[in-house]
């Protein structure tokens, strides 16, 4: 159960400027490569970007502004800023969609601020190469400690090398959506601001 002192951390207004340590391979990673500078001269954090094939090419830019809000009107700046940057550098060989979001409430854990933010909440976390005969856990966070993810689990306490994340993301649970609605900003999800690029 999070505690007074975890949700104070998740409405938590300044965010610090941690590079993201769980990144993209391949083409997101090409893609991260031309969006990241122009949503940070925007005054946004880039969270992810996912290229997706499922019903035609989507492009889906995933960022936030450093209080972890990111609304419908925030979507779009990015998104008019974004189009004529990747027509111009051309990353995707195809026709596609771009997507501009909202991390969303169960959002993925990309910096390590972001396990002492959500300190107190679920998250499922996956590793590069097993632990103790394990690659997955789940568990509630409680924050960073020495380079390691520390997580409550059934099991008891697991401390997991943060250098050796390969993802990490919260779980959508009560407890998480309760403090999401006490915190409006952050518990904020903008649909998507879409547009289609054709070559």
């Amino acid at each position: 159960m999070p505690t007074g002192d975890s949700l104070q951390n998740f409405a938590a207004s300044a965010a610090t400027d941690e590079p993201r340590l769980i990144t993209e391979p391949g083409l997101p990673a090409r893609v991260a490569a031309v969006v990241e500078p122009v949503v940070e001269q925007l005054g946004y954090r880039l969270v992810r970007v996912r290229v997706s094939g499922t019903e035609g090419c989507t492009v889906q830019v995933m960022a936030e502004r450093q209080d972890g809000t990111m609304t419908v009107e925030d979507c779009e700046i990015v998104s008019r800023a974004l189009s004529p940057v990747l027509d111009v550098a051309d990353p995707i060989e195809r026709a596609y969609r771009l997507e501009i979001s909202s991390p969303g409430i169960d959002r993925p854990l990309v910096r390590p601020e972001d396990y002492d933010r959500f300190s107190g909440f679920e998250a499922r976390i996956e590793l590069a190469h097993p632990l103790e005969g394990r690659k997955r856990f789940r568990g509630r966070l409680l924050g960073l400690a020495e380079g390691c993810v520390r997580l409550a689990t059934d099991a008891g306490e697991a401390q997991l090398p943060l250098d050796d994340v390969a993802r990490a993301k919260l779980v959508l649970t009560d407890d998480l959506i309760a403090a999401a609605q006490r915190n409006a900003p952050l518990g904020r999800v903008a649909q998507p601001a879409a547009r289609p690029r054709s070559q």
